[in-house]
This record gives structure tokens, C-alpha cells and sequence, in this order.
């Protein structure tokens, strides 16, 4: 019975080594920088919920590289998911809030050569005899 028992636990120790041991996830670690630095070229630090969301972005990264270190790297991978997709939200808040930047500026031109249609409309049918 005991033989058993330890047939058994040799032939699970290699499958819990391998849970506790995932690769360094260097590819979403890349993915992640960069979409931080993305967030923040595009803008998303002048926005208050987009400077949040680059926050916590960098305050997740810091926590997975820490994880790293630690071995932990499929805790990190988790974390790192999460960072990225902070900065993700950081970029699309930036992006709308340009979009609706240029949407009232578009429609402030409109207002303005309607105005003007309107006034000049105006003084030709009175400047006519």
C-alpha cells in the first residue's frame, strides 16, 4: 500500500512542478508597456478617469513584475492582463474625448456658415429693388 502511495505522489510530482512553475510572461509584459505608453501619448494623463485608469495600469504592472520576481508567473500573467487592459480603457477615453472635441467643433462651423448663409440671404432679398 505504501508502494502505492509513493508511485502515486512520483507520478504527480512533475504535473505540480509544472503548475507552479509557468513561464515568464514576457510577451504580455511587452504587450502591456506598451499599452501603457500608448495611453499616454495619446493623451489619456489629461483626462482625470483616463489619468486613473494609467494609474492603476502602472500600479498593476509594478505588482506583476514584483510577482515575477517572486516566480509567481501565472499571477503575474493575470495582473498583467488586467494592466493592459486599464491602459486599454485609458486610450479609448482619450480617443472619445478628441472625438467629441471635433464633433463640437464641427458643429460649432456648421452653426457659424448657417449663420452666415442666413445674414447674407438676408441682405440680398433687401438690397434688391
Amino acid at each position: 500500500m505504501k508502494n502505492m502511495a509513493l508511485i502515486g505522489f512520483a507520478a504527480a510530482a512533475p504535473l505540480l512542478a509544472a503548475c507552479g512553475s509557468a513561464a515568464v510572461p514576457a510577451d504580455r509584459l511587452a504587450s502591456s508597456e506598451a499599452a501603457i505608453r500608448s495611453a499616454q501619448t495619446v493623451g489619456a494623463n489629461q483626462h482625470p478617469q483616463g489619468a486613473l485608469h494609467v494609474r492603476l495600469a502602472q500600479e498593476q504592472m509594478e505588482v506583476a513584475k514584483k510577482l515575477i520576481g517572486d516566480g509567481d508567473n501565472e499571477r503575474a500573467a493575470e495582473i498583467l492582463a488586467r494592466a493592459e487592459a486599464d491602459a486599454e480603457v485609458a486610450i479609448a477615453l482619450a480617443k472619445e474625448t478628441q472625438i467629441r472635441a471635433e464633433a463640437q467643433k464641427a458643429k460649432s462651423d456648421v452653426e457659424s456658415l448657417r449663420a452666415k448663409s442666413q445674414t447674407h440671404s438676408t441682405s440680398t432679398s433687401t438690397a434688391r429693388p
